[in-house]
């Protein structure tokens, strides 16, 4: 496909993603089930156009003037692949697949530049609902930190300490110019790629398939190491999902003790069983999801209680920006009742002098300092260990401050650390 007609075809999956309020990944796929004389090379290329547009679609419309589709891809063609107007002007001649000429208001949008007076929210591209939420977390600096979770993501890999080490894994991956990550020992990361570029396809590398490494955010990584989980603990991540961190936990623990993983939603599960027989951990029980009995016999007994929790993945719009645009203030609240149950839930199987850590890939004071202090407020047996603390036993490398300033919880961010946006608070239970 030329140029053109991948613009063409950006500017269609942007409308049906518009028309039928659905993820863009699905959107997608549509179009490459209906357009199967597209090669790989021109569905990636459409696929990171359609993202780049949906990263910066505040700033975007504000500048163009409009919100079509077509006035989002156009401007991203210059923003962020590197066109200038003219060359957009001659990309859109209106010839078979093409997109229609440019009118004169698109031309002048194409050239305008965001004021830095514009409001916050524009010139960080987060919803303007929002817009509290980000001054209360970050004050001056929430535009930039829109702008940074407004960039694209690299491929961060964790290593597999069962299997192998990160040096191993480096040299394997040495032709994707894979780099250690700068603060969590176990972290590789490749790049991101720009314009048309595919990212890596790392789950079809043979070092995957041996279980040498899982593919898992930095600041993900971190997350697991500050839940100090060790060697023969009993611990249970009770919000496991696909398995990510429970993997990470078993690695952690050496293979020793007792790992439970359990989700509310079974179907979550179901990934898990393959991915802990490839990375050869063997100390892990799944509890049959979403039976709340199972639970029961732990009451009281585990040494560690990690809550990876339902959240509005606000951290990770870096990977799914059309999620910024659905996310509404009822699912945000939807989100902070079902955070509070589990963390009561969570309370309950904590022994005396164990801890609780609680980890959300959201940015939003709502689901995190605020969850965190009602949490403490209903059970006062309960008291934050101070970040600081957690972050010299388990990592290497000196961190100088939490994103929001915090001194007992951690938010780390694209802008501040490099990684996805986290937030992390181990809370001790008193013996």
């Amino acid at each position: 496909m030329t140029p053109a007609a991948r613009t063409s075809a950006a500017i269609e999956v942007l409308a049906d993603i518009d028309q039928r309020r659905r993820p863009a990944s699905e959107a997608l796929k549509d179009w490459g089930f209906g357009h199967r004389f597209a090669g790989s090379g021109d569905r990636a290329a459409i696929g990171n156009l359609v993202f780049d547009a949906l990263r910066k679609r505040a700033s975007a419309a504000y500048a163009m003037g409009e919100t079509s589709p077509r006035a989002l891809v156009l401007r991203t063609l210059v923003t962020d692949w590197g066109m200038t107007p003219d060359q957009v002007t001659a990309l859109c001649d209106g010839s078979r697949f093409a997109p229609e000429p440019l009118g004169a208001a698109e031309s002048e949008g194409l050239k305008r530049d965001i004021a830095d007076d514009a409001p916050a929210h524009i010139r960080g591209d987060y919803p303007e609902w929002l817009a509290p939420a980000f001054t209360d977390a970050f004050g001056e600096r929430a535009a930039e930190e829109g702008v940074a979770l407004a960039t694209r993501a690299p491929v961060d890999l964790r290593v597999n300490t069962l299997k192998t080490n990160r040096n191993k894994v480096l040299k394997a991956l040495a032709r994707l110019a894979a780099e250690a990550t700068p603060f969590s020992p176990l972290g590789v990361r490749i790049a991101p790629r720009q314009g048309p570029a595919r990212s890596p396809h790392v789950e079809a590398e043979a070092g995957h398939g041996k279980g040498w490494f899982e593919v898992q955010d930095e600041g993900s990584q971190i997350a697991s190491l500050l839940t100090g989980a060790g060697p023969r603990q009993q611990v249970i991540d009770l919000c496991a999902g696909a398995g990510g961190k429970t993997l990470a936990l078993a690695a952690l623990m050496e293979n020793t003790g007792q790992l439970y993983a359990y989700d509310a939603d079974r179907l979550r599960l179901r990934p898990i069983f393959e991915r802990l027989k490839r990375a050869g951990a063997r100390n892990v029980q799944v509890l049959p999801g979403g039976e709340l009995e199972v639970l029961r016999p732990l009451a009281g007994k585990m040494d560690l209680v990690v809550i990876d929790a339902p959240c509005t993945g606000s951290g990770v719009w870096r990977r799914r920006p059309d999620a910024k645009w659905r996310l509404s203030p009822e699912m945000l609240a939807a989100r902070v009742d079902e955070q509070r149950a589990v963390l009561d839930q969570g309370a309950a199987l904590v022994k005396p002098g164990g801890r609780l850590a609680y980890i959300t890939c959201s940015v939003l004071p709502a689901e995190n300092r605020d969850q965190v202090a009602a949490f403490l407020e209903r059970h006062a047996d309960f008291a934050l260990v101070p970040w600081r603390d957690l972050w010299k036993q388990a990592i290497p490398v000196a961190l100088a401050s939490s994103a929001d300033g915090a001194g007992e919880t951690l938010l780390m961010t694209p802008l501040s650390h490099g990684t996805d946006g986290f937030f992390v608070a181990v809370m001790a239970r008193a013996g």
